[in-house]
């Protein structure tokens, strides 16, 4: 195994261990501060359930941190200063955002305030330099945006994607599967970019992705059905904001002359440049057209479109016949479709083994959501009473 994979897959490690172990701690401070998720009629889940897991996630991402800075490899890479830089800034936004959640897990502060937050954070990952830089287009063309249309831009995507995520937040174990796989297919997509290309592997991007992957995977065995604990929003807000912030890293790591050349194909130099904007959207297109349709069905109804209730996706899956369980696997299975198929299309958009993977992802994940509920219906009602 070569050395970049080994440290990858330690970082990964450590954020797993660290958040699983956290967790524990995590859960007793909930309980002493009274930070519990009360049932409600919109909820799935019967019993209070203790909030801040994402302290335990935060306390995993800055373990991994932590250890990759004395990693041979990572450390002494030339970009090494850059990565480093750039993924503390970003390790510091997600420790603002957390707090604005614990914030909330503690005292429900309303949404315009938590709003702020967000708007906050997002400002600090911008001062600092974490923001689009440009987009390439065909034939090594290239598209520059100016500090005010790359602020916007990157406000606008960590925003939503952080909202997003707190939106996807309805089931035991949605939202760090969700996050979990995104992450894993942008560490795919920014190491076999730098492979492809001939450059470096140390990225601010892989380094964040995998961390959250493991954080997300180390907290897991707490929160899958039945959850022993709910990461609340300073968990949701924290991952949606790294998950959307090291796809923004991606663009100021590399020249446009690097990226340009990826594969020597024109559609791929396109998508490639285009995925750190569309990366974060896309693997959560799911939860954000719940939010839209939200925010659309509220509003038809004259309530706010902040007002909660039980019609969201998660939801309606339980309706047509599916379990928890099974509706979240589900969910991770259009998120995954969504990820991967974004990333092998952009590495590899002429290889037929792409598109026969792609199109069996897809035919799986259509059955396992429509057709099984159908072939279970008929035992279900067998099996009922007369």
């Amino acid at each position: 195994m070569a050395r970049p994979v080994r440290e990858y897959l330690l970082v990964f490690l450590v954020a797993a261990a660290t958040t699983y172990l956290l967790t524990v701690i995590a859960r007793e401070i909930a309980l002493r501060t009274g930070a519990v998720a009360k049932v409600r009629d919109r909820d799935v889940h019967a019993v209070p359930i203790p909030y801040l897991g994402g302290l335990a996630m935060l306390g995993g991402l800055t373990a991994a941190y932590l250890v990759a800075r004395e990693l041979p490899f990572l450390s002494a890479s030339g970009s090494g200063t850059l990565v480093f830089h750039d993924a503390a800034i970003v390790l510091i936004a997600g420790a603002l955002i957390c707090a604005v959640g614990v914030l909330d897990d503690l005292f429900e502060i309303d949404a315009l305030t938590k709003l702020g937050g967000q708007v906050l954070a997002a400002g600090f990952l911008i001062a600092f330099g974490i923001q689009y830089v440009f987009f390439a287009g065909r034939d090594g063309t290239q598209f520059t945006l100016d500090p005010a249309q790359g602020a916007l831009l990157t406000g606008f995507v960590v925003v939503a994607t952080v909202n997003a995520v707190n939106f996807v937040d309805g089931l035991d174990g949605l939202a760090a599967g969700v996050v979990a796989i995104g992450a894993l297919a942008f560490f795919v997509f920014c190491y076999q970019l730098g492979k492809i290309n001939g450059l470096t592997l140390a990225t601010t991007g892989a380094l964040l992705s995998i961390s959250l992957a493991g954080a997300c995977i180390g907290f897991l065995p707490h929160n899958f059905h039945q959850a022993r604990l709910f990461m609340g929003d300073s968990g949701s807000m924290l991952i949606g904001l790294v998950l959307s912030a090291s796809a923004v890293t991606l663009t100021g790591q590399f020249t446009p002359d690097q990226l340009s050349e990826s594969g020597g194909n024109s559609r791929a130099s396109l998508l490639v440049m285009l995925l750190p904007l569309v990366l974060p959207l896309s693997i959560l297109i799911i939860p954000m057209l719940d939010l839209v349709l939200a925010v659309v069905r509220r509003t038809r109804a004259g309530r706010s479109p902040f007002a909660p209730d039980k019609q969201h996706l998660h939801h309606r899956l339980l309706e047509i016949g599916h379990s928890h369980r099974r509706a979240v696997l589900i969910m991770w299975m259009w998120a995954a479709l969504v990820a991967f198929g974004t990333v092998l299309i952009s590495l590899y958009p002429d290889e037929a083994w792409m598109w026969a993977s792609v199109s069996g992802m897809a035919v799986a994940t259509v059955a396992m959501t429509f057709v099984l509920p159908k072939l279970h219906a008929p035992h279900s009602a067998s099996t009922g009473p007369s």
